[in-house]
């Protein structure tokens, strides 16, 4: 298999719990060729699209500067890969935009993981609103006073964040009785300027937020995260501690409900958030958790997936 990466900067990934580097040792360990890039390497010639990339070596280090030896940059199709993945995290900005626009000229030449039709219609918060019975109270609005009403219907707590916040940034608990209520809700919808998701609060997120891991819409595993004691949010790289868990008889209902949905928009990899039972977010972009759980459960998590890959590559390029 030849596989492309579409990342950051090699430099800047954060080799403990990263996915895309849990993939790239997976991928070196099967003697796959791994090619990386950025954004900017994409471009057209015609109807093809075209990359300037980067044969990539991985190793099994700490730092970055140890785990990746990269060659020669050269011209490639993206049609000549097997499978070539959009790992680049967000925000989903007009350069992203542009690099789905790019990648959509490569459908039917190459496994896209994940279809760019799917990450430009799907915004990871909103998309969970096509099944309102699975997550919690939720308005989207502008307006502070908005806002204001919604808390006093949801008993008195809310969680604010922007609808193009990723990774828990911006994420803000409001309470009545807090002094910095009013100033978090001007802010997260800046004066009345940017529109702001806010859900009900769940009590559950004391006990973790749980992500599931989804390959062709089924689980290969999931993990709980578990705030720290004076923190509202559960995302591992602000603190959340990774708790071994499984998936309950409701998470699998949830599973069955959106595996067609995300058929319909080519998204084959992608991160569930679920907080008591209650769908939160939908991660399709540079969804993570897998090296979590192959600690965890002491399983090849990875493995499961690049095979689950490699099976949808070959049926494209039969």
């Amino acid at each position: 298999m030849k596989a492309l990466f579409i990342l950051d900067p090699l430099e800047k990934l954060g080799l403990a719990g990263d996915t895309s580097y849990g993939l790239m040792l997976e991928a070196a360990a099967r003697d796959w060729e791994i090619w990386t890039c950025q954004l900017e390497h994409l471009g057209l010639e015609g109807n093809d699209a075209v990359v300037d990339a980067v044969p990539t070596k991985v190793i099994d280090a700490a730092m970055p500067a140890q785990a990746f030896t990269i060659g020669e940059r050269a011209a490639r199709r993206l049609g000549d890969f097997d499978i070539v993945m959009m790992r680049k995290d967000p925000p989903v900005d007009v350069n992203y935009l542009h690099a789905t626009w790019i990648l959509d000229h490569a459908r039917g030449k190459t496994l896209l993981v994940n279809d760019p039709r799917g990450l430009r219609e799907l915004n990871e918060h909103l998309a969970v609103l096509n099944f309102p019975h699975l997550t919690p109270p939720t308005i989207v609005t502008r307006s502070p006073e908005r806002l204001r009403k919604f808390q006093q219907e949801q008993g008195g707590a809310i969680v604010v964040k922007p609808v193009d916040g990723f990774g828990g940034l911006g994420i803000f608990v409001v309470r009545d009785g807090d002094p910095n209520a009013s100033s978090i809700i001007e802010t997260s919808t800046s004066a009345g300027t940017r529109w702001t998701l806010a859900q009900a609060f769940l009590p559950a997120v004391t006990e973790g937020d749980k992500r599931i891991v989804l390959c062709a819409g089924e689980p290969v595993g999931a993990v709980l995260r578990v705030p720290g004691s004076a923190e509202a949010r559960g995302n591992l790289h602000v603190g959340g501690r990774a708790v071994k868990t499984t998936i309950t008889a409701r998470e699998q209902d949830i599973i069955k409900e959106l595996a067609p949905f995300l058929a319909q928009h080519g998204q084959i990899f992608v991160g569930l958030d679920i907080i008591g039972g209650m769908l939160t977010e939908l991660n399709i972009t540079s969804p993570t958790g897998i090296r979590h759980i192959a600690q965890l459960d002491q399983r090849n998590v990875a493995g499961e997936v690049l095979e689950r890959f490699e099976q949808l590559a070959k049926q494209i390029k039969a």
